[in-house]
């Protein structure tokens, strides 16, 4: 486990997304429009964050919601050191002001703003509903 977790703490963007979520739940849309890089590359960076127990994710509707993990000492120790730390680097401030302008838009705004970088592929509207009808839509419930 330590060297999962510091090779997921390892990486500025790993670090970046950890830190916005620290304190806070945040949809993907809301990390993608903070580190501004390709869907997948977001995903498969808060993928390993998460297999290294860093942080945690639920799934509400289309969205999913990413916070900070509450592993056990020393690992939140370890966690919180470089969170810390990468608060104070001039990056680290700069995600802090960008952050507060991204959490004042409304998820669905948002959405509609990245959709076409591949954000929330199952909104109505984006390909992915057109080739799978049902996507973006509530499931009907039969009697």
């Amino acid at each position: 486990m330590p060297a999962e977790l510091l090779k997921a703490l390892g990486d500025e963007t790993r670090l970046r997304l950890a830190l916005a979520c620290r304190g806070r739940e945040l949809c993907v849309c809301q990390l993608l429009a903070l580190v501004r890089l390709a869907p997948s590359t977001v995903s498969q960076h808060l993928k390993l964050l998460a297999h290294a127990g860093v942080l945690a994710s639920r799934k509400e509707g289309r969205w999913m919601h990413y916070r900070v993990a509450e592993p056990p000492e020393p690992e939140a120790a370890i966690v919180r050191a470089a969170l810390d730390a990468f608060a104070r680097t001039p990056k680290g401030r700069e995600d802090a002001r960008s952050l507060r302008e991204i959490l004042r838009l409304d998820l669905e705004a948002l959405c509609l703003i990245l959709r076409e970088g591949g954000c929330c592929s199952s909104a109505p509207g984006t390909p992915a509903a057109a080739k799978w009808p049902r996507a973006g839509r509530a499931r009907s419930t039969r009697a």
